[in-house]
């Protein structure tokens, strides 16, 4: 076995595709601190800055009114609750301004699947925010709701991608992936895309030079095995990606949130990550994905310690402090970062820390910037 794992550590040290059967090898057999050395070893070659990178956005929602009924979210209303809503531009500018003065840059703009909000309805949003705020970034959406609205307007995805890139679509998320394998999405949401029209979109992203993320949400029902299929079908879409685009340029895992989700209350399935299989899976998205960059660390689902351990097994990114978000802290995610907060936190971890925007662009952080207020 050791042999074995001398020559797998091997391979991902040359970035050669491992396989879904050697890639399940090392995560079964391998001792962490090894993975961790070798998700380290090429987090150095990628990133040779050294730096830790991270961001100030907030999460703003178009809507909570949804017809996809994910059994792990609380956030989502069915249309016509009492407390459904579609954000107006009043709200847009208030928040848009509150964020610039907390030193942020971009807008993750997210909502439900309305079944009455098509395409004019996003297009009309985004080219209003930047008109009236011309320096924000728009990191919006995901393939849910852009299949979504293809279904509504019985178009393309190429056509809806391109109309809401001319509209001020700055960069995709990796949104609504959770696990890409047919058999779970249908046990926790059905009523999303399916794993090959996500993949199908984000490929299209990328021949339209849209910039995107990918993501995996994990520990609820899905196998060892179905993670290591979702991550050869990501890095799959990425190797097909134009030379010249950017493509998916992270990747950032985080574990199923359950506090009074369907899943948990229904199904019984709850969340039984570890820190230690939460740094195993860090290390070895490193590994499995030698073609995306950035490796994120998810502060808000485990926490302050277990990711800054994950900064010595691959990641070289912190994510956003996120001055607001409200999709998975619904479902019991309740860690938060302040600015001065999120890079104390590197530094305690050994690392310096640096502001980025959405294309990992360095930034200087904002003179006028100033300290949000949070509850813990």
């Amino acid at each position: 076995m050791i042999m074995q794992l001398t020559d797998l550590y091997q391979k991902a040290l040359n970035f050669e595709f491992l396989s879904i059967e050697e890639g399940m090898f090392l995560y079964e057999h391998a001792p962490l601190t090894e993975l961790m050395y070798v998700a380290d070893e090429l987090r150095k070659i990628q990133v040779p800055h050294g730096k830790v990178t991270w961001q100030i956005d907030r999460n703003v929602n178009t809507t909570n009114v949804c017809i996809a009924n994910c059994k792990f979210c609380n956030f989502y209303r069915i249309p016509g609750h009492a407390e459904a809503y579609i954000t107006d531009m009043d709200t847009y500018r208030k928040k848009i301004a509150e964020t610039i003065k907390y030193g942020g840059d971009q807008l993750l703009l997210q909502g439900g699947h309305h079944p009455e909000l098509g395409l004019d309805f996003y297009t009309n949003i985004f080219r209003q925010i930047k008109q009236e705020f011309p320096t924000i970034k728009l990191h919006a959406l995901g393939p849910p709701e852009v299949a979504h609205i293809t279904k509504l307007e019985k178009s393309t995805h190429k056509e809806v991608l391109t109309a809401l890139k001319e509209a001020g679509l700055d960069s995709l998320p990796g949104a609504g992936a959770e696990i890409l394998v047919d058999r779970v999405r249908r046990l926790i949401s059905k009523g999303k895309c399916g794993a090959d029209e996500w993949l199908a979109i984000m490929h299209e992203a990328h021949k339209l030079n849209i910039t995107t993320s990918a993501t995996m949400m994990f520990g609820h029902v899905e196998t060892i095995e179905e993670r290591f299929i979702h991550l050869t079908r990501i890095r799959e879409v990425q190797a097909m990606k134009p030379a010249e685009a950017k493509g998916f340029l992270a990747f950032i895992s985080w574990t199923f949130q359950d506090v009074d989700t369907l899943l948990a209350k229904i199904r019984g399935v709850h969340n039984l990550t570890t820190s230690e299989e939460y740094i195993r899976m860090v290390a070895i998205s490193r590994i499995m994905l030698p073609n995306v960059k950035n490796i994120q660390a998810s502060w808000l689902t485990v926490g302050k310690q277990t990711a800054q351990l994950c900064l010595q097994a691959g990641a070289n990114d912190f994510g956003s402090i996120m001055i607001e978000e409200n999709v998975v802290s619904a479902a019991g995610a309740p860690h938060r970062f302040t600015y001065k907060s999120m890079q104390q936190a590197i530094k305690e971890a050994g690392f310096e820390p640096q502001l980025r925007n959405q294309q990992y662009e360095w930034r200087e952080i904002p003179a006028s910037i100033q300290e949000q207020v949070i509850d813990y």
